[in-house]
């Protein structure tokens, strides 16, 4: 407080005068200033948005399996568009019509759109599966280390020798940043970013503020070990429970494919014939008109194909809880239907 008010007191008395800077100098900083405030600006949005993509596309589309989107979708219109119009410049409107080469494209534009969405997302589900199932015996071991009488970043150290799957590299990270000093909340903080699933985001959230207000450490990590383990044990049972209606909904879509599948090879066949018959005797009128089988074959395709997209999203809310969740079920069931549609049947 002494030095600071001998400084002001010389400052008053004008001992200590900023000098003037020239004109020139003066408008040469202000540029320099003008010139790193937009260096600034330029890295910033290079950080966020578009300029982030374009600056790291590989990580930002594989960060959050709904990014692929960006990508996918545009490349699928491509395939459609540019197929339906090659198609109908070569041979016309009626193509659309006469042929299913378009319902080819549409199929192979749906799959190009999905399938690595699909991908990626079940990449990811087993990788928050394993970090999710991980996480109580962590807490739980962390607790017992501290009960027994080593500090917090002693029993995270010993812990972190153990291995608990893909939890170990964040758990190694944990120790690393708490052996250089950082605060076991704020490391503890670091630690569910970089996990970055739901659960492990309510814990952590759960241990940090109860650390704050005081409470025994190692009580809260039970208590959040006991907590991550009841949602993991009721998140596989209700998997358990709905794999039954999953299983109801890929067994139906199979029956589907096997009726329609009978009824063109037998039943639209042997009409067909007859009516040909029919109208060769002159009694077609009376009898039956002529069956187109090609249109009741695409009619078929369509709706089998339609009903194996949409079945699958409802197998995903159904077994998952997600629609994201069924894109693999619907794209799987949409490749056998157009499989058996343009080559079997």
């Amino acid at each position: 407080m002494e030095l600071k008010e001998t400084l002001n007191n010389m400052l008053n008395r004008g001992k200590f005068r900023q000098p003037k800077l020239p004109a020139k100098d003066l408008v040469k900083a202000e540029e320099t200033v003008e010139d790193i405030t937009k260096k600034l600006e330029v890295e910033r949005k290079s950080r966020e948005g578009i300029g982030r993509f374009f600056r790291h596309p590989i990580a930002v589309l594989t960060e959050k399996p709904i990014n692929i989107l960006i990508v996918c979708v545009p490349v699928a219109l491509i395939i459609f568009f540019g197929g339906l119009i090659s198609m109908i410049s070569t041979y016309g409107i009626q193509i659309l019509f006469t042929s299913t080469i378009i319902d080819d494209f549409a199929v192979l534009a749906i799959l190009v759109a999905i399938v690595p969405l699909a991908v990626l997302d079940f990449k990811e589900q087993r990788r928050v599966k394993n970090l999710e199932e991980a996480l109580p015996n962590f807490f739980r071991d962390v607790a017992g280390m501290n009960d027994s009488g080593m500090t917090l970043p002693n029993a995270v150290h010993l812990v972190a020798n153990a291995e608990y799957g893909t939890l170990t590299p964040h758990i190694r990270k944990l120790d690393n940043e708490m052996s250089w000093g950082v605060g076991f909340v704020e490391a503890l903080g670091h630690f569910g970013k970089t996990i970055g699933t739901r659960l492990s985001d309510r814990s952590i959230d759960l241990i940090a503020k109860a650390s704050r207000a005081g409470g025994d450490t190692s009580e809260v990590l039970r208590a959040a070990a006991r907590d991550t383990f009841e949602v993991v044990n009721l998140a596989q049972e209700r998997g358990n429970n709905m794999l039954i209606y999953v299983v109801i909904v890929l067994v139906s879509f199979a029956v589907f494919l096997f009726v329609v599948a009978i009824l063109v090879s037998t039943f639209l066949t042997t009409m067909a014939t007859a009516g040909a018959a029919a109208s060769q005797a002159g009694a077609g009128a009376g009898f039956i008109g002529r069956i187109d089988v090609a249109a009741y074959k695409r009619l078929f395709a369509h709706a089998a194909m339609l009903q194996g997209f949409f079945s699958g999203l409802m197998a995903g809310v159904m077994g998952e809880g997600r629609v994201v969740g069924g894109l693999k079920y619907s794209a799987m069931m949409l490749i056998i239907a157009w499989v058996m549609f343009r080559f079997f049947v």
